[in-house]
């Protein structure tokens, strides 16, 4: 599904990141991971240790990654809250700083690239949950909404390009940290990262050609 292609992962050293990149090796795909903290997996990919949130950084590194096919934009994190009003900055700008600033400051290196080639595709991580507000989720959901609606903005805008954009909204993905935060929990219900992967990796081949600015349900049998 993704042979010949070289595909960019945020977030390489991640539960999903690592799942994202296994699938596309097995698709096919040479494999690239950024990550804030070096503690990639080797087998998997080359790994570019950098701060996503800073621009200089990333533009570096995307200008030594050069040409590549895909970015899967898997950066991301969550944290439950108190309610909106008394939501502390700390949190509101910690949500959007590792949800939505990181995003920002890939795209903004990442695109300019994807144009110069005529070619390429790019898949955010929503979330499901992000459809509405919920109650004490109210940074993280203004946050991963955001991501959405960038998605369809940028679609919007460089569809006509080549280039498609679209995202994945998965429900509870079944990661080491989401078990241990709800132990009694039904995981036979959640995501595996691993199937989640799949998608991601469907919309960034050329079987996904015709797809811009999808939000893509992702949610197991939750």
């Amino acid at each position: 599904m993704l042979a010949d292609k070289k595909i960019v992962v945020t977030g390489g050293a991640g539960v999903l990141g690592a799942a994202v990149a296994r699938t596309a090796a097995e698709h096919g795909a040479a494999v690239v991971l950024l990550d804030v903290v070096d503690a990639f997996d080797e087998s998997l990919g080359v790994g570019h240790t950098v701060d996503l949130t800073d621009p200089a950084a990333v533009q570096s590194c995307f200008k030594d990654i050069g040409s590549f096919d895909v970015l899967a934009n898997i950066a991301g994190g969550f944290d439950m809250g108190p309610t909106v009003f008394e939501t502390e900055d700390a949190l509101w700008d910690a949500m959007f700083n590792i949800n939505v600033t990181t995003l920002r400051t890939v795209l903004r290196a990442a695109v300019p690239q994807l144009l110069s080639q005529g070619y390429g595709s790019i898949v955010n991580v929503g979330a499901l949950g992000a459809l509405q507000g919920l109650a004490n989720m109210g940074a993280y959901t203004a946050a991963k909404s955001t991501v959405m609606r960038l998605t369809e903005a940028l679609s919007g805008e460089v569809k006509g390009k080549g280039i498609n954009v679209n995202a994945v909204l998965p429900s509870l993905i079944d990661t080491p940290r989401n078990r241990a935060d709800m132990p009694d929990a039904d995981y036979s219900t959640w995501v595996a990262p691993e199937d989640l992967a799949q998608v991601i990796c469907f919309l960034g081949s050329d079987a996904a050609k015709a797809v811009h600015g999808a939000l893509v349900p992702v949610n197991g049998l939750v």
